[in-house]
């Protein structure tokens, strides 16, 4: 971790009262529970550990806080710690879900935990301390996870790499020098580097999709509406966002969006319902699917050799499995859809930033914000209410038009990116509005559909390039049906597995 000290200061304090306890951590004596053992199980291999006994809660989040201790340093991934409370946690009385004992890092942007601060990736609210938790966290705790620390975000995640000024820059295990993706970057540098087997993360325009394949993880972003948001809020970005988790393997998400689908009280969406568990939808088989591949985005920019031989492969690779390939695309007005997801996301962002005007009781100021987040939030306040109200109207055209689409077809492919992980600084938030949107634009050019349409869709780790850089291939599915996107995934697991394909630092 750096040794920046209004960070560090973060890191200190995010529990104050927690640290006043002085909870020292669990040795690590039984043979055979090590980091190496630790690795080689996900989630639910962990959960399968404590529950019969050949490890506890504390010595499993002893040896992620270890690992964490031993290479943050050079991948920024954990900002805000939750260590001591944690190890409370971890000796106390947790709850005998599904994944009982297994460390879990929620993502800095939009979550609450009751008695820790959330920064948003930013200045402005570097001490906003919460005193309820998020149904989501509720959820997690439910499960039995062990909540013990937020992964970086750039500020409001507006940016597909986790750089900002108050944290500094998260980097990609697989290569230092590159981005780990964003906005979700720490928790899947986090997930890479073996810290954990899977972690939190949020989608508004690729946030899951784009870290996963940065770092070579399984992302799957939900259909809105899966996974709850609240309760202060019903929706992110005017429903552009969601919220799950980057993985390692596909149970483990599976798993996870078992024990936290479903709308909570006075949710705006209610998603169709599970015909069974995910969980049990991996050990079906996803039959022949019509799927349409799809190498150049919907938006014009240029795309890496690289991502599409990426998606070239993965379609071959399931020609062999049995479904049918065909190029295809949905055709959209681009200029009006994309213009209406930048006037939503601005508006998004400007919203946010009067809200903690509001608590604080002054003006955002210049040094408050990173300079590209100061342009979104007048863009969004220059937008008016019928000029946003269009805006949606063209979002929810798209959605209808992907949705015709999609009755001639099981499942879009793609890549999940326009452009391999770029260097850090290339999508930093503090540079230049011109300099950035470019770039910013291939990160998410595939990606941002599927948060305007609301569909689920996900990153498989299917593809390395020579230099060794992860390149994740997407496939998207219908309204309300990752069980396929799931059955899918499993057999392409089970098939060119990547599980043990992990990064040395």
């Amino acid at each position: 971790m750096p040794q920046d000290l209004t960070r560090r200061r973060f890191l200190e304090t995010s529990l104050s009262a927690a640290l006043a306890l002085g909870c020292a951590p669990n040795a690590l004596a039984r043979p055979g529970l090590d980091f190496g053992a630790y690795r080689e199980r996900d989630a639910l291999g962990l959960a399968e550990w404590v529950r019969s006994g050949e490890a506890t809660p504390a010595e499993l989040l002893d040896l992620a806080i270890a690992r964490a201790e031993e290479v943050d340093e050079k991948i920024n991934a954990i900002v805000v710690e939750h260590f001591e409370l944690a190890r409370r946690e971890a000796t106390g009385a947790l709850p005998d879900g599904p994944l009982r004992g297994v460390p879990y890092l929620l993502k800095d942007l939009a979550i609450s935990m009751r008695g820790t601060v959330t920064t948003e990736g930013s200045r402005f609210f570097q001490d906003a301390r919460h005193e309820t938790d998020s149904t989501l966290v509720e959820r997690y705790r439910e499960a039995g996870l062990v909540l013990f620390g937020k992964t970086h975000s750039p500020e409001f995640g507006s940016s597909p790499s986790s750089e900002s000024t108050l944290h500094g820059a998260t980097r990609n295990p697989w290569d230092l020098t590159r981005s780990a993706g964003g906005s979700s970057g720490g928790s899947a540098a986090a997930v890479a580097a073996g810290i954990v087997p899977m972690a939190h993360a949020t989608d508004g325009g690729g946030s899951i999709r784009i870290p996963a394949s940065a770092c070579g993880l399984f992302g799957l972003k939900p259909t809105r509406g899966r996974v709850p948001m609240g309760p202060k809020v019903y929706e992110g970005w005017g429903g552009l966002s969601a919220g799950h988790a980057v993985s390692r393997s596909v149970r483990d998400s599976a798993a996870l969006m078992d024990a936290t689908q479903g709308a909570a009280v006075g949710d705006a969406y209610a998603t169709a319902a599970r015909e069974r568990p995910y969980l049990q939808e991996l050990e079906r088989e996803p039959g022949p699917l019509r799927i349409a591949l799809m190498t150049s985005p919907v938006i014009p920019v240029t795309v890496d050799p690289d991502c599409v031989a990426a998606a070239q492969a993965a379609a071959k690779l399931c020609e062999t499995l049995g479904h049918e390939v065909s190029p295809a695309s949905p055709s959209l007005d681009v200029e009006a859809v994309w213009g209406a997801f930048g006037a939503t996301t601005s508006v998004g962002v400007a919203v946010k930033v009067a809200q903690r005007e509001a608590e604080l009781g002054r003006p955002v100021g210049l040094d408050d914000l990173e300079p590209l987040n100061h342009h979104n939030v007048a863009a969004g306040r220059a937008i008016s209410g019928i000029e946003y109200a269009r805006a949606r109207d063209t979002l929810h055209g798209a959605s209808r038009a992907v949705g015709r689409f999609l009755e001639h077809y099981d499942v879009i492919l793609s890549p999940t990116m326009a452009l391999v992980p770029p260097k850090i600084g290339a999508l930093s938030l503090s540079q230049p509005y011109e300099d950035f949107i470019g770039p910013a634009s291939r990160a998410s050019a595939f990606t941002s559909l599927f948060n305007i349409t609301g569909l689920p869709a996900m990153s498989v780790p299917l593809y390395w390039t020579d230099s060794g850089v992860p390149v994740g291939v997407m496939f998207a599915g219908r309204l309300g049906d990752e069980a396929t996107l799931f059955r899918l995934a499993a057999q392409l697991e089970t098939t060119q597995p990547w599980f043990d394909r992990v990064p040395e630092l």
